[in-house]
């Protein structure tokens, strides 16, 4: 469970049947070109300055448009993602194309002022691939767009909130977590410590045998249903209950061989999850950790790069020192970097190197299942 941002997740928008087609198609078309611009910028094509060229929000005006104030927070987010790029590129990662959709699932219009809930759907290629490496990597956001009406009842989109738990959308502008007390409880629960980031790293080779657990069905498990919740256990996207992150993560360990600890679920040395009960160290980021670690069922690796099929790994994005987001790694290429595949913002096959270009700031913690 990852307490991020205070955003309720998902669509909030009741939907206004009143609303006629066209004005929902226009809405529609202008979040679709706001989203694949974002995307575009992360594609190794052409220079930026061809790139502003052929921005897709450039060709709105009169119905609908960008506001004054949203067009320059646009460029700013195509600038800071552009930037993006090239640290990705330095890692040795690049997009050699991509594709972004945008589905409206909610209108309502009062007087001057439109709210309008969007799926965004976004898949790049990975450049290069060799072997048997992901292809691709991509994700599902929900978004929150705000509309003003002129006089000439024109059209301007003034806000864009993203009402995901989580904010880790490969295209999405890095916003700064909200910061939040460190929890502790009185038998003193075991530290992570923090591993780093360089590249190449260390060789740490990962034994696929005798261990007693199925790597690949973890991994499997996780690539299933990434965006395709399984009924069997519940969804804790929602403000209220913080995120669906952990509880994910851990569901793909039992597929793969973790056994129950029954118990009190509050005491972080069990752990255990199903349809009608769960454990804090099933959902929640930092007890994981602590069950993961006090059980020996993981052990730190000094290095995120080092981690293989079937490790996790967890985020704290303010280092705060209580952590924020969890993933597992679904994929490890030839070349030694880590793909995960997480929820909140629901995930598949991102490289670790996007993870660390995205948010270079934050403190990370891999551990060795």
């Amino acid at each position: 469970m990852a307490l991020l941002p205070n955003w309720s997740a998902g669509a909030a928008v009741t939907d206004d049947p009143t609303v006629d087609p066209a004005t929902k198609a226009t809405f529609q078309r202008l979040a679709d070109a706001v989203f694949t611009d974002r995307t575009n910028a992360l594609v190794d094509a052409k220079s930026s300055q061809e790139k502003s060229r052929h921005q897709l929000t450039s060709g709105f005006s009169g119905k609908v448009r960008l506001s004054g104030t949203q067009s320059h927070e646009e460029n700013s987010a195509l600038s800071e993602l552009r930037g993006r790029q090239t640290r990705l590129a330095k890692l040795g990662e690049k997009y050699s194309a991509a594709s972004t959709s945008v589905k409206l699932d909610a209108t309502q219009v009062k007087g001057r002022r439109a709210t309008v809930d969007v799926t965004e759907t976004t898949t790049l290629t990975y450049a290069k691939t060799k072997g048997n490496e992901p292809k691709t990597t991509g994700f599902q956001a929900h978004h929150e767009l705000t509309f003003k009406a002129d006089r000439q009842g024109d059209w301007q989109l003034t806000g864009i909130r993203d009402t995901d738990d989580g904010y880790l959308a490969v295209n999405q502008v890095a916003t700064p977590a909200v910061a939040k007390p460190q929890v502790r409880t009185d038998d003193g629960p075991p530290d992570a410590p923090r591993a780093a980031t360089t590249w190449p790293a260390p060789a740490k080779p990962k034994s696929f045998s005798g261990t007693g657990y199925d790597y690949k069905a973890m991994a499997a498990y996780a690539q299933k249903y990434w965006n395709h919740y399984n009924p069997d256990y519940p969804d804790f996207n929602g403000e209220a209950d913080g995120g669906d992150c952990t509880n994910f993560v851990s569901q793909s360990l039992k597929a793969g061989g973790w056994k129950h600890v029954p118990g009190d679920g509050t005491d972080f040395h069990k752990w255990f999850g199903n349809s009608e009960i769960q454990s804090d160290s099933f959902v929640g980021v930092n007890e994981f950790s602590w069950f993961a670690l006090s059980s020996k069922r993981v052990t730190s690796l000094a290095n995120v790069y080092q981690a293989d099929i079937g490790d996790v790994l967890q985020m704290d994005f303010n280092k705060d020192g209580s952590k924020d987001h969890s993933m597992i790694v679904t994929y490890r290429s030839p070349q030694g970097v880590p793909y995960v595949t997480y929820h909140s913002t629901n995930t598949y096959n991102r490289s670790v190197a996007s993870i660390i270009a995205s948010y270079p700031n934050a403190a990370y913690y891999a551990y060795r299942t």
